[in-house]
């Protein structure tokens, strides 16, 4: 099973079985029960036709031509055992060493895809895959005109491109509809250029939303709408004639499809085309953290009410830093929106104007900080390591929830790779069985905090070990550091 974007990324079948069986006497008490009145779902009737919604629609839709030139090498010399007569033979002749291959020749290579006009003067959306590396690329309209198009822009990041053609006279275009208002099983209408089919229409309901595939920032309506090879770029319509997604990849054995299709979603995708209009690249909001998601453990850990937000692991120098935030902080609010986890975050944080001042909301020990944070540029800010704190001292090692420690010495710095003002504790040998190792913490891990304060000692680790237990806390929050880079476990405490 693969799923058809540029590259094609294997995906794991599964497959689930439900049995059960119900005995007569539970079969008799129920129809003893009398009747079942069933509460009257309300649905929207079902199209008579997407005939109008097809010709509405069909002028601003475009199939896409690319041409590259790739160079290819020839042939492989004939092989013939070694030592055989005609190696030199064929070498006076100017032919290459067996196993070599001859110089390349250029050649013309063409692609298709489709694509959809968004305003009267020309700028027409389509996926990053179909016009990747092309050296021409030619657009031919539903009435027939063909035309030279321009790139305006890519975002490999969301597959979007956007492309410019010179005209005359206004074309037809189509607007962008809000995607966060589609609900699964409500009707939709994808169009494009299948395998070759030009200006083809294929129907079918929201199969699930939210969907992510393999990018920071997907956010993809799945379709049992037909998308097949060629499709890319091109629209996928709700009932008014709006945009709400771009057909970008399937999910299917065979290259074909089966029912499983992805679209952008529309509101990603007009952030990112109203800054590569605008910019010609795009201009994402950068926060300057390092996160992860709350898990259950962490929140108990924690003593918060839920696993919503997204915990801190890290502040590099950045906006966060700037605004005071801290390594063990919960987002919980951007901007005057909840979050909801850290992919929630990342996407709110890039649709955010750069430059601007946000409010952040986060947890600390149990209450709520706001805090004002002036966004950085995603694409040109780059965090800079924390500085670590002064060495520990020395200390012999023991074993605390089933893992050797001890502190850091110089002589650890350098088998490790670490600065030399590097502080924690690291790890020698951790038991398979116990709860840490099933955490995911091995040797060579440091740990930097317990319970949200600096550990250098093993006793100050035993402390707030004992502080939790005294407290009623099942578990203790342990900053973890790997190769230079932190996360947050939640280790029960035994």
């Amino acid at each position: 099973m693969t799923i058809q974007t540029p590259a094609f990324l294997s995906a794991k079948r599964s497959s689930r079985s439900l049995r059960g069986a119900v005995g007569a006497a539970a079969i008799a008490a129920a129809l003893a029960m009398g009747p079942i009145h069933a509460t009257p779902v309300f649905a929207e009737a079902a199209p008579a036709s997407f005939a109008d919604l097809a010709q509405k629609v069909s002028p601003s839709v475009v199939m896409i031509t690319t041409s590259m030139t790739v160079s290819t090498p020839t042939q492989n010399n004939p092989m013939f055992p070694e030592g055989s007569p005609f190696d030199d033979l064929f070498r006076d002749f100017g032919f290459p060493d067996q196993g070599q291959q001859s110089p390349s020749k250029p050649h013309h290579s063409k692609a298709l895809g489709s694509g959809f006009v968004i305003s009267e003067d020309g700028y027409i959306v389509t996926n990053n895959h179909v016009i990747e590396n092309a050296d021409d690329i030619s657009v031919a309209f539903f009435d027939g005109t063909t035309k030279t198009a321009k790139l305006v822009g890519t975002d490999p990041k969301t597959d979007i491109a956007l492309l410019k053609v010179e005209t005359d006279k206004p074309l037809p275009h189509v607007p962008f509809g809000d995607s966060d208002k589609m609900r699964v099983g409500d009707w939709v209408m994808a169009m494009g250029n299948p395998l070759g089919q030009n200006f083809s229409a294929s129907a079918g309901i929201v199969s699930a939303r939210n969907r992510e595939l393999s990018g920071t920032y997907d956010d993809y309506i799945q379709t049992d709408a037909a998308i097949n090879r060629g499709n890319s770029g091109g629209p996928l319509f709700d009932m008014n004639g709006e945009v709400i997604g771009v057909n970008t990849a399937i999910l299917s054995p065979n290259g074909g499809s089966i029912g499983i299709g992805f679209s952008m979603a529309s509101n990603v995708v007009q952030n990112v085309v109203s800054q590569l209009k605008e910019y010609g690249e795009t201009r994402r909001g950068w926060l300057g953290v390092q996160i992860q998601d709350v898990s259950s453990d962490m929140s108990e850990a924690l003593n918060l009410s839920s696993t919503k937000g997204a915990l801190v692991s890290d502040v590099p120098d950045g906006p966060a830093k700037d605004a005071g935030m801290k390594s063990g902080d919960v987002i919980v609010k951007f901007d005057g929106g909840e979050v909801t986890d850290t992919r929630d975050l990342v996407r709110r944080v890039a649709r955010a104007p750069i430059g601007q001042k946000v409010q952040v909301v986060v947890l600390r020990d149990g209450k709520e900080q706001t805090l004002m944070v002036t966004l950085g540029r995603r694409e040109t800010s780059e965090a800079q390591p924390i500085p670590a704190a002064a060495q520990a001292p020395d200390e012999t090692s023991d074993t605390v929830l089933g893992m050797t420690i001890q502190p850091l010495d110089d002589d650890l710095r350098g088998q490790l790779d670490l600065s030399s003002d590097a502080k924690g504790l690291v790890i020698g040998d951790i038991d398979e069985e116990s709860d840490a190792f099933d955490k995911g913490l091995r040797p060579g891990d440091v740990i930097a905090q317990a319970g949200q304060e600096d550990v250098t000692t093993v006793a100050e680790l035993q402390d707030r070990i004992k502080k939790a237990t005294d407290e009623g806390r099942k578990s203790i929050l342990l900053l973890i550091r790997r190769e230079g880079a932190p996360r947050f476990v939640a280790l029960p405490v035994k």
